[in-house]
Formats: structure tokens, C-alpha cells, sequence
């Protein structure tokens, strides 16, 4: 099908320059709304753009970002709507421009299952219309579901240099480029343009995001708990709270604040206060996992986010989605929630080669096995299945922060297995990335007591100890 790429003689362009087939002000107009919705994670951008396209059906571009920003959802559920967008720019390709076409073939590789194929098209995008702000969001964003750590910078920094503050959506660009930086362990650099950003835009909970993540994997629990407090009267309105939080909690739990993790849970991320978005059970989901592997209690907890998993246990899609779905019934004892994952995991792997067939085989089925291993005591064959991956973690999605609780459950698994010398060299590890770790210096105690050394073992508490007292 060949593409024109105007309507008229001299077609509309958006607020950044690029060509909009669509000769209507007000539909391209409420499509820069949309997206100015979904990146500071405000407002309800698909029931925006909904009313664009009520009013603007042969839209294409307004179809193309609904069903591009859905992508980002990673839920079976959503699906059939998908499909309708991807029908409904289909019918309107004989119009399209280049720019459009590409995003049509980005969401119909999405919705074949190849994701990576996905982010290649609107990386060809990207490449010919480098002021495409949301193309460059859903390439940035994917890569952080999918675990391509250099990804998330590069291509960034493919058009960063063409863009600056006179440009709309900089502060937005800021956030992603400092989050792949982040990820990318640049965390001074990160810091500094996610805080450029916040200077620009204050309320953009994506760059609070990247400073969150700085302070986490560098270790300043005090800080980042003041940074998020300060901050929380504009990240807490946002649709990226529940995350956020999520992170506020970690600085907690890292020095054995464990009230304080309790209070943010029941507060912000208890599932009975949830409508059942995934993202908002993820962190749920991470946070009563870890508090158990710190050896504390959760109460019924677990049972009210099980009941929001066991109707996506067979789904699949993604196997972040479905490691976090084994944490709650495993830990609420929902033996046959357990069957049906593993059953339909088990399944897919037979006939299935879409992008999330070798995320499933090579971590995400070995941690729901390691997982059920755990929680019946056989914490030998847990450390066998994770300590061959431990590496490849990135492999599941999502980033170092929320990867590492298989580091920790590996972890904890040597020390219940009584392999005390693996369990001090996994430990040593985890102090020589963040020496302000109290959990770690713990794990160091519990290691040389196990390994008899009771001199080390008083050292390495007493460390634990003194950054309590910071």
C-alpha cells in the first residue's frame, strides 16, 4: 500500500514539526493533550483520546496512540481494544505518512507477539522523525519491560543532542535519557538531568523516578526517604504513586524500618484498595516478598493480592507478570493457582516463539520453581535453579531495583541451606555494590556465624548497627 505523505498542499504539523495526515488542529491538538496525560502519568489519557476520536474516527494517529500507549499495559485484558485500534488505522492506511505507517507496523508487531520486532519499527521511526516524542517513549519504555539495559539509554542518545527546552516534551526526554543512565549505572549523570527535568516540570513522577533509583542502588536510605517526602505532595497525585511508594518503602526495609513498610503498604499498595491494574500488584506483589525474606510476617495480606492474581495465572504474556503472580500463591499456599502457571507456562514453551518465549525459559519459569522451592523449605534446590541465572536476571524485564529480589531470595536460600561459604560470598557481593546496606552487613553476620567465625560475624553486625545509628 503507498503512502502519501500529505492531505492537502501543505499538510498540519504537530507542535514539535512533525506532518499530521489528519487535516483537523483540534484532533492533533487533543492528541498532544493525550500524550502529555500519559507521560506525567495524569489524567486518564485513553479516555481523552477516546473523546478525540468520537468526534475525529478517521484519525490515524490518534488510533495508533491508543493502542501504542496500551501496549505498555502488559495485560491479556486489554487486548481486544488493541485490536480495534490496529483495525481501525488499518482502514485509514491509504492516507497515512510515513510516520503513521510506521507506528501501524510498530502496534501490529506488538500484537503478533514480537515485541522486539515492535520496538525495531518505531526505532525506524525515531530515526527519520527524531522529534517523535511519543515513538521515543514507547521505544524507552518497552525497553525497560523487556530488560535491554543499554537500549534504554542509547536510544535516547541517538536524538537527545537535537533537542533542548524550546523543544515541548524536553523535560520529558530528560526523564527517560536519566532513567537509562541510571539503569546504565551513570548515576551521577542520571541524577543531575532528572533533576534538570524536575526544574522544568516538577510534578514529572518519572524523573522523581530516576532519583529514586540512584538513591536506592547507591545506598542513601536517608536521603531518599527526605527526597520522596519532600517531593510526595507532587508525585503522590500521580498515576505513578503506587510505584513510587513501592520505592519509598525499599529505603525502609533497608534499614530494618519495618513499621514503616507496613504503614506505606496499607497505606498506598494494599491490594483491597486497588482496582487490579498489574503494575500497581507488581509492587504489592515485591515489597510482602521481600518483608518475608527479612523474616517478618505479613498476616492475610497475601491472600486479598492472590485473589487479584488467580484469574491471570494461565495468561503468559509476560513473565515478570507471572513470577510476581507465583509470589502471591506460593506465599498464600494456592497450591492449584500454582498448577495452572506452571501448566500453562509449560505449554507455551512447546509451541510458542514470540518475544516472551525465552524471558519464560531461561528466568522467569526457574524463579516460580525456585519460588515454590522456597516457601517448602528445599532452599538447596531453590540456590540450584537461581544460582546458574543470577547473571542473566535482565533477561526478565524490569530494572536492577526490582530484579534484585532474586538475588535476595538466592541469598536467603544459602543461608537457610546452611551453605554458609556461598552464602558469604553472595553477601560480600551485595555489601561491595551498597556498603550502606543494613540487610547486607546482616547477611554477612549470619554467614561467618554460621561459618564459626564468631570474631567476623560481630563485625560485620556491628556495621549493621552503626548505619542503623545514621
Amino acid at each position: 500500500m503507498v503512502a502519501s505523505d500529505t492531505l492537502t498542499a501543505s499538510p498540519l504539523k504537530d507542535c514539535r514539526g512533525i506532518s499530521v495526515s489528519y487535516p483537523d488542529r483540534d484532533a492533533i491538538d487533543g492528541l498532544e493533550r493525550a500524550v502529555n496525560m500519559a507521560l506525567c502519568f495524569r489524567g486518564d489519557a485513553i479516555r481523552e483520546i477516546n473523546g478525540i476520536l468520537n468526534e475525529h474516527p478517521g484519525f490515524i494517529m490518534g488510533w495508533l496512540f491508543k493502542g501504542g500507549w496500551m501496549t505498555q499495559a502488559m495485560e491479556t485484558r486489554i487486548y481486544p481494544s488493541m485490536v480495534e485500534c490496529l483495525k481501525n488505522a488499518e482502514a485509514l492506511l491509504p492516507k497515512a505518512n510515513d510516520r503513521e505507517l510506521g507506528h501501524y507496523e510498530a502496534l501490529k508487531a506488538w500484537l503478533e507477539g514480537d515485541f522486539f520486532g515492535a520496538v525495531q519499527k518505531w526505532e525506524a521511526v525515531l530515526v527519520r522523525h527524531p522529534m517523535d516524542l511519543l515513538a521515543l517513549a514507547l521505544i524507552h519504555f518497552t525497553m525497560v519491560l523487556l530488560g535491554d539495559v543499554p537500549g534504554q539509554r542509547d536510544v535516547v542518545a541517538r536524538v537527545f543532542n537535537l533537542w533542548d527546552e524550546s523543544i515541548p516534551g524536553y523535560e520529558f526526554v530528560l526523564g527517560f535519557y536519566s532513567f537509562g543512565l541510571e539503569e546504565n549505572r551513570d548515576f551521577s549523570r542520571a541524577e543531575e538531568l532528572a533533576r534538570q527535568a524536575l526544574s522544568i516540570r516538577p510534578d514529572n513522577p518519572y524523573a522523581v523516578h530516576t532519583v529514586s533509583h540512584v538513591m536506592e542502588m547507591r545506598g542513601r536510605q536517608a536521603g531518599g526517604i527526605r527526597f520522596m517526602k519532600d517531593r510526595e505532595a507532587q508525585w503522590g497525585t500521580s498515576g505513578f504513586a503506587n510505584h513510587l511508594w513501592w520505592h519509598t518503602g525499599l529505603y525502609h526495609l533497608d534499614i530494618e524500618q519495618y513499621d514503616n513498610v507496613y504503614d506505606i503498604f496499607d497505606s498506598h499498595l494494599d491490594s483491597r484498595r486497588k482496582g487490579g491494574h498489574k503494575y500497581e500488584e507488581l509492587d504489592a506483589a515485591a515489597l510482602l516478598w521481600r518483608m518475608n525474606l527479612a523474616g517478618q510476617e505479613s498476616g492475610d495480606r497475601w491472600a486479598h493480592l492472590a485473589d487479584k492474581w488467580e484469574p491471570a495465572a494461565e495468561d503468559t504474556l509476560y513473565a515478570f507478570n507471572d513470577v510476581h503472580a507465583m509470589m502471591t500463591f506460593v506465599s498464600d499456599g494456592r497450591e492449584d493457582a500454582q498448577a495452572k502457571l506452571l501448566s500453562a507456562n509449560e505449554r507455551y514453551l512447546q509451541s510458542a516463539s514470540d518475544a516472551n518465549t525465552a524471558m519464560t525459559r531461561e528466568i522467569g519459569l526457574p524463579f516460580c520453581l525456585a519460588m515454590q522451592d522456597f516457601k517448602t523449605e528445599q532452599y538447596d534446590t531453590c540456590v540450584e535453579r537461581l544460582l546458574p541465572v543470577r547473571y542473566m536476571t535482565h533477561r526478565l524485564g524490569g530494572s536492577f531495583a526490582q530484579r534484585d529480589i532474586i538475588g535476595w531470595t538466592l541469598l536467603e536460600a544459602a543461608l537457610r541451606a546452611k551453605r554458609y561459604d556461598l552464602a558469604l560470598g553472595l553477601a560480600n557481593e551485595r555489601t561491595g555494590s551498597k556498603p550502606t546496606s543494613v540487610q547486607n552487613w546482616r547477611a554477612v553476620a549470619r554467614a561467618f556465624r554460621g561459618l564459626g567465625d564468631k570474631g567476623n560475624a560481630d563485625r560485620a553486625a556491628a556495621q549493621a548497627d552503626a548505619l542503623m545509628a545514621v
